[in-house]
């Protein structure tokens, strides 16, 4: 009997990381295409459709670098997610909303700025 408890327990346990491990969150590591990636906010009614953000603006150089006007650095892609992780924009988030269509989180969720890749390198 305490070795079929000892059997199950581990069967669960395993069950367990493996479900966590399939998270969403966590996401299938990848890239971006490469090029340039323009940013704005949205505009109103009464104006322009959108309001250019140049700082906010950036490159992915390779599979893992970017380039912004305030320096360069590394970036991270899991799922849908993608993650500035070392320079200038350490600690930026986005979500992938579609081939070269991003949003910025705030607060983990999608913000107002959007970013649209607009030159292949």
């Amino acid at each position: 009997m305490q070795r079929i408890t000892r059997v199950i327990s581990l069967a669960m346990a395993c069950a367990a990381a493996t479900a966590s491990a399939q998270t969403p969150s966590a996401g299938t590591i990848g890239t971006l295409p490469r090029g340039s990636y323009l940013c704005e906010l949205p505009g109103d009614a009464a104006g322009a459709i959108g309001q250019p953000q140049p700082e906010a603006g950036f490159a992915i150089l390779s599979a893992s670098r970017y380039a912004s006007p305030q320096g360069e650095g590394t970036y991270l892609r899991r799922g849908d997610t993608l993650t500035m992780t070392s320079g200038p924009r350490q600690g930026d988030s986005y979500t992938i909303r579609g081939e070269g269509f991003l949003r910025k989180l705030e607060g983990g969720q999608p913000g107002r700025l959007r970013c649209v890749l607009k030159g292949r390198r």
